[in-house]
């Protein structure tokens, strides 16, 4: 399985966040460290360790 993220470089850190969960950044020193951290916030959320509480809905208007 792939998971998308997003980051930017801010001085010397790689701060970025995965796209599906995108209320938790994480950070590294390098683009390999960041990943690595991304995996584990995945596993975190995933295992409920770090609830994830938005949860997305659709309703119906009219126009």
């Amino acid at each position: 399985m792939e998971l998308g993220y997003t980051y930017y470089q801010y001085e010397a850190w790689f701060i970025g966040h995965l796209n599906d969960y995108p209320d938790y950044q994480t950070q590294g020193q390098t683009l390999e460290e960041l990943e690595e951290m991304l995996k584990s916030l995945y596993d975190d959320i995933k295992s409920n360790t770090i609830p994830y509480i938005r949860h997305p809905g659709k309703i119906k208007v009219t126009a």
